[in-house]
């Protein structure tokens, strides 16, 4: 039996269908408009009109939430909070982040990403996020585990991984860069400049082609020192990640990047903590205090620690910070991604891709999200 929701508005990633239709199992059947709609005897049929269709959301920076980090190691536990992100932010495709940590401890979370992912198809794949950065842009990476670029160690992470690496955070002014980068394309994960003091003119020697939370954490564009964000800027080859909670970059410098990137090569992120989705109170990253409140999550002395940002939350908040419509937000939080880190069977609602669709009523309220095809219910909890 097949799935179709009737007459609604479907964004597909390549084109808006204003009275639409969507055939569905584990993967897309069929999607067109009305009029060329063909009942079939087995359709179980929904009738959405008045509602809006979109690509699932992929999060390829996200470290937890709802009460788990990935950086715990427990496979349960991850399963279960990748299985909370896709019930209520319609997160269908996730990249477990992992953080600056002892080698121990990412070891421990390879494995727990591992298992998690061998029943969990939702986890597309691997984040991490130092520990080859630098110090003096570490954002809430602890210090004392910072090192540099290191090839035996990223190489035996990614083994531990099931080879499910697929992006990494780094500081590609350090000494042991350019064979680090090198490795990292040759086994398919793209090197990200974050958490970085690099210059533009040691970024133009660079093979990085992502910057991780853009703005953030890196130095800043300056007029005589482009830096990071300035390169980034500059370079239409690199794709940028944004945090748009209103807090860590300002709705101006939102709309800056928007404007000069285009919505064909930001992502939209969450870089989300375990704290996301429970009450404000003390929280905890990387085995330091973290503190929510007002819907912000800072260590002791300010620094921002993640986000506690709802997918969802931010596809809403995109539409109002860069004054663009829901096809650009769909490029951002489903399309840019897929095509980045060669995700073929995600981003877009074609026929033959997975079915990872997001339903939401005409105010953007998500009502309801399926992963290859299963209406998700938490089966969980």
């Amino acid at each position: 039996m097949s799935t179709v929701l009737r007459h609604a508005t479907i964004y597909t990633g390549l084109e808006k269908i204003e009275d639409g239709y969507i055939r569905f199992g584990k993967t897309i059947e069929a999607v067109g408009p009305m009029s060329e709609y063909k009942a079939q005897p087995e359709d179980d049929i929904h009738f959405v009109g008045e509602q809006i269709i979109v690509p699932g959301f992929i999060d390829v920076h996200t470290h937890g939430g709802y009460g788990f980090d990935a950086m715990d190691g427990d496979a349960d536990q991850i399963n279960e909070m990748v299985n909370d992100v896709v019930l209520n932010e319609g997160v269908t495709s996730i990249f477990c982040t992992t953080m600056t940590q002892s080698n121990e401890n990412i070891e421990k979370a390879m494995r727990g990403v591992a298992a998690a992912a061998e029943r969990n198809p939702v986890i597309q794949g691997v984040h991490l996020e130092g520990p080859f950065i630098s110090t003096k842009y570490k954002g809430a990476q602890p210090e004392e585990y910072i090192k540099d670029p290191n090839v035996d160690l990223l190489a035996r992470w990614n083994e531990l991984s099931g080879n499910r690496v697929r992006l990494i955070t780094i500081a590609p002014e350090h000494e042991g860069a350019d064979e680090f980068e090198a490795y990292c394309l040759a086994h398919n994960i793209v090197p990200s400049v974050g958490h970085s003091d690099a210059t533009r003119a040691q970024l133009l020697n660079s093979k990085v082609t992502h910057t991780t939370h853009l703005y953030n954490a890196q130095r800043e564009f300056k007029h005589r020192e482009p830096g990071v964000t300035g390169h980034a800027m500059l370079e239409d080859n690199i794709y940028a990640e944004l945090i748009v909670d209103g807090f860590h970059i300002v709705p101006d410098m939102l709309k800056l990047a928007y404007e000069i990137k285009g919505p064909e090569r930001i992502d939209l992120v969450t870089d989300s903590m375990r704290a996301k989705g429970v009450a404000e109170g003390t929280s905890e990253l990387g085995g330091q205090t973290v503190y929510v409140k007002d819907k912000q999550a800072r260590l002791e002395d300010g620094t921002l620690a993640g986000s506690v940002l709802a997918f969802d939350d931010a596809f809403r908040n995109a539409m109002r910070f860069f004054g663009c419509g829901i096809e650009e937000v769909v490029q951002m939080s489903s399309v840019n991604q897929a095509r980045e880190f060669g995700l073929e069977q995600k981003g877009t609602l074609e026929v033959g891709k997975d079915a990872d669709i997001n339903v939401f009523d005409a105010n953007l309220k998500k009502l309801d999200t399926y992963s290859y095809g299963r209406k998700f219910v938490n089966e969980s909890k």
